[in-house]
């Protein structure tokens, strides 16, 4: 075969192979076998051998290539990933339309009906792609949403991603390409792994005695983040695509289609993604929650993991005058189908030990299928939550999973008691340590007080192994887990979380089934977090009481992590939302001299605290605290507590003599009368809209 022949082969085996990729993956219509198709890659694999000087990058042939990564490099994204505000009724869903709705002005509805686009809410993650001249070039995971991880070799492994854009002229197409390529096209969507798949990867996990994965999101998540794609090619992942962001086309930017609808004709049928068959455009709220039920009625069946529908506006032209709010767009909804339950009976109580020494209840009961995953413990929370429920051994309960991902209890079936059940009680003991178990209350608010039982020993182990490894997860050290943390213990090279950063390679290298690339990588994901945010690292101390959000006040408020440790008790309580026992806690561990030489030696081997920098130049509302009271029609109770926190505002819960404003929306609660007996002032809806614009 002359070379002209050869490169006319290859060209056009390219061509066939990826044909019938987009008919199998993408038009679920397959013409071929799957011997036929394996026999067109073997030939084009052998030719690109034979032929080198024609070898392409994006070929079929090379979706599994490239050696294992050291790490992921981060990628900034150029336009943010956005969450979703979820609804969880009929009921939120209604007030979600009617809080669109407010922001569309007059229009001619005729010519741009109200319609919604509902597709199913995939379980697994969310992840960008980028193509430049039609080739896929970079691909990465949402991260916060403005910075993820670069993740390109692995999303190469996924046959229903296109290496090269699948231009077709099918009548469906409602983009005509003024070329035959795209300049540059980013495109958002969902990486899965099948119910079939999983259930094989965790039949060959059990085999090797490895752990099993929960469900279809965590092992489409840990497969991506896999160093070697070889290992992700193994997963056998999917992907649907949801999004085109940014589309450049001769030179200039290109409008995106007028409706969500026309977009995933443009992704399925000009450029080759699969997307959501279920897809289905509703032209009104009724028909939503019809298609909800018809989703829900067939979730079992679904080859996918799916929570939820994801509800639109159709009609893209709207997006801009509705508009975003923090990181959710007010335009598109996502609808949580009801937690799946499930009967089982409970056959022990253990106590897990918390970072803080808290003891944990957790139910143990035979393996039981709930939302998609086998389960054999689930959380009680706390004592106070085994007396509500009058739950003891024996019982038959009911369990579901909270947001599709944790086991807990949530009803005990007493008419199915036979008299042999036993009463739950309190270890006198730690179950780890054999230290004294003490009690204190939990929560400022004498309604939401909860009783803790906890261990009263500083050097529990299970209390200091939970505590490094919360650390470590603040850090973002991902490279170091539970076993690896355990055996850095073993071995004497680590005794608190400070002795990480003096960590070197050569320390871990030599240790037994820890070779010099997993050592440098460790060392390598150590150096990339030495930095931090101040409350990120407040919240990584692991402060009795101080949780993700107590840590954001405490940063925001002292903006140094110097004056949070001399500041006084008095001044810490008078932080808004911050009572007297969350300050105690705090001034006493910033007054523990074992807790200043911790901090002290974080700062030596090389932490660096970021201070606080306020998130707007507008800081309008800085020193204002505000509650918030009924139902507002422009925007969500969670939107509006969104723009004060931008404006340098605080939110309360309750009305006190420290609150500043109470904004009043429709059908208010006793905050109002609380207010007026107060003398607080109110706000109309529209004299805080006044306020913060």
């Amino acid at each position: 075969m002359t070379k002209i022949e050869a490169k006319a082969r290859i060209e056009k085996l390219r061509e066939q192979i990826e044909n019938l990729r987009y008919r199998y993956h993408v038009l679920d219509d397959p013409k071929v076998t799957d011997e036929v198709y394996d026999s067109l890659t073997k030939e084009l694999r052998k030719l690109e051998t034979e032929f080198p000087e024609f070898v392409d990058p994006n070929s079929p042939t090379n979706r599994v290539g490239g050696k294992p990564l050291d790490k992921f490099v981060k990628v900034t994204h150029q336009t943010p990933m956005l969450s979703l505000n979820d609804a969880f009724s009929k009921e939120e869903l209604e007030a979600w339309e009617k809080r669109v709705l407010k922001f569309i002005p007059a229009y001619d509805a005729s010519e741009f009906p109200i319609e919604y686009f509902c597709e199913l809410k995939m379980d697994g993650l969310a992840v960008s792609l980028i193509y430049k001249n039609g080739n896929f070039i970079k691909g990465a995971t949402r991260g916060d949403g403005f910075i993820g991880e670069d993740i390109t070799q692995n999303l190469r492994t996924i046959e229903s991603i296109p290496l090269k854009l699948h231009y077709t002229s099918d009548e469906k197409t409602v983009l005509r390409l003024p070329t035959t390529t795209v300049d540059y096209l980013e495109v958002r969507g969902e990486a899965v792994m099948s119910k079939e798949v999983l259930n094989e990867l965790n039949r060959v996990q059990k085999k090797l005695n490895k752990p099993l994965f929960a469900n279809t999101r965590n092992a489409a998540a840990g497969s991506l983040r896999q160093l070697d794609p070889k290992i992700t090619a193994e997963r056998k992942l999917d992907f649907f695509a949801y999004d085109i962001i940014r589309l450049v086309q001769d030179g200039k930017e290109s409008a995106p289609p007028g409706t969500h609808s026309d977009e995933h004709n443009v992704l399925r049928y000009s450029f080759g993604f699969k997307v959501d068959k279920h897809e289905k455009v509703c032209k009104n709220l009724g028909e939503v929650e019809k298609f909800i039920e018809e989703t829900e009625s067939i979730r079992k069946t679904l080859g996918y993991g799916s929570d939820g529908v994801v509800v639109s506006l159709n009609n893209q032209t709207f997006y801009e005058q509705v508009g975003i709010v923090g990181k959710a767009p007010r335009y598109m909804v996502a609808y949580k189908y009801p937690a799946e339950k499930a009967t089982t009976v409970i056959k022990n109580v253990i106590f897990n030990v918390g970072r803080t020494g808290v003891l944990t209840p957790v139910a143990m009961f035979e393996p039981t299928l709930v939302a998609g995953s086998t389960v054999s413990k689930a959380t009680l929370h706390n004592m106070d939550q085994i007396n509500r429920l009058k739950l003891k051994i024996g019982d038959t309960v009911v369990i579901q999973k909270a947001g599709d991902v944790i086991p807990e209890v949530v009803e005990v079936l007493p008419k199915l008691r036979s008299g042999k059940e036993t009463t739950i009680k309190i270890p006198i003991h730690c179950p780890v340590c054999g230290g004294n178990v003490g009690k204190r209350l939990i929560g400022e608010k004498a309604s939401s007080k909860s009783t803790a039982y906890y261990c009263v020993n500083s050097k529990c182990s299970a209390k200091n192994r939970r505590g490094m490894q919360h650390f470590v997860n603040i850090f973002d050290i991902y490279t170091i887990g539970p076993k690896i943390l355990d055996r850095l213990k073993e071995e004497g090279l680590i005794s608190d979380a400070a002795d990480i950063f003096t960590l070197q390679a050569s320390d871990i290298d030599g240790l037994e089934r820890f070779g010099e690339k997993s050592a440098e990588n460790i060392i390598n994901s150590i150096n990339d977090h030495r930095k931090i945010s101040l409350a990120r690292f407040i919240y990584a101390l692991g402060i009795l009481h101080v949780g993700e959000q107590t840590a954001e006040d405490l940063a925001r408020h002292f903006g140094t992590i110097d004056k949070l440790m001399t500041a006084s008790q008095d001044e810490i309580y008078l932080i808004e939302n911050i009572g007297p026992v969350v300050a105690k806690s705090v001034y006493d561990f910033f007054h523990t001299q074992e807790n200043l030489n911790y901090i002290n030696r974080l700062k030596m081997n090389g932490v660096k605290v970021k201070n606080q920098k306020s998130k707007t130049k507008n800081q309008k509302l800085r020193g204002l605290t505000f509650v918030l009271t009924g139902s507002l029609e422009t925007m969500s109770r969670e939107e509006a507590k969104e723009k004060i926190r931008e404006l340098g505002g605080d939110i309360s819960e309750s009305a006190s003599s420290k609150t500043d404003y109470v904004v009043i929306g429709s059908d208010p609660g006793s905050k109002f009368d609380k207010a007026k007996k107060l003398g607080i002032k109110t706000l109309t809806e529209k004299e805080f809209l006044g306020i913060i614009s």
